[in-house]
């Protein structure tokens, strides 16, 4: 993987130096303590001791990550720590070039004061597996709301059609910006663009129309 990166980032950016190769989280941890911060990390989310996530328990990585994995399943947590792209394997020499051009286009968006735009929620939410080996990129306006059925998190999109998704509710509370969905329960977590009106309950309650 190591090899295959270093190939294809002498083709994309040749005037890039690799400052680093660590291959565990407590390389890292130790690396990034003693260095100053680099202007990117390239970071695979299975290392040699366990989960790269692991790593912001103990160090803030202040830096644009770029994460490159062969599994969908982390994409909200990935854009949750920093990251500007989510890559999956097999990489290629096109998928380098989108990365880098999505980090010029940030760059372009850092404020005077140095403080980079908030705006996760816009980039790619999740690939989510449909017929057979086909994979349904799905972004965040894509989604009405996410309900748990037969102990399985469903989402929910604009056309109605409904997917199984590989996270928990709690941790979609964990990933997403409250101003964009809530949980209404133990069972929804809905949408704000989602809710069409509300009507008055029994108990004090309320009760959502969605659209």
């Amino acid at each position: 993987a190591v090899r295959n990166l270093t190939s294809l980032l002498n083709e994309v950016k040749p005037e890039a130096e690799i400052i680093a190769i660590l291959d565990s989280i407590n390389s890292t941890i130790e690396w990034f303590g003693i260095h100053p911060m680099p202007e990117l990390v390239f970071m695979d989310i299975h290392l040699a001791d366990g989960s790269a996530f692991e790593i912001f328990d103990h160090i803030s990585i202040t830096c644009p990550i770029i994460f490159t994995t062969a599994y969908d399943e982390y994409a909200l947590r990935a854009f949750k720590v920093n990251s500007i792209d989510y890559l999956l394997k097999p990489i290629g020499k096109e998928d380098i070039k989108h990365a880098f051009e999505k980090l010029d286009n940030l760059e372009d968006t850092i404020p005077e004061n140095g403080s980079r735009r908030e705006n996760k929620e816009e980039e790619l939410l999740h690939l989510i597996p449909i017929k057979g080996d086909k994979l349904l990129p799905v972004s965040i306006d894509m989604i009405q709301l996410f309900y748990i059925k037969d102990c399985q998190v469903k989402a929910v999109l604009t056309d109605g059609v409904e997917y199984n998704f590989s996270l928990t509710l709690d941790e979609l509370v964990d990933c997403l910006n409250p101003s964009l969905f809530f949980r209404v329960n133990r069972q929804f977590l809905i949408s704000r663009e989602a809710i069409k009106d509300l009507d008055l309950w029994f108990n004090s309650r309320l009760s959502i129309n969605l659209h």
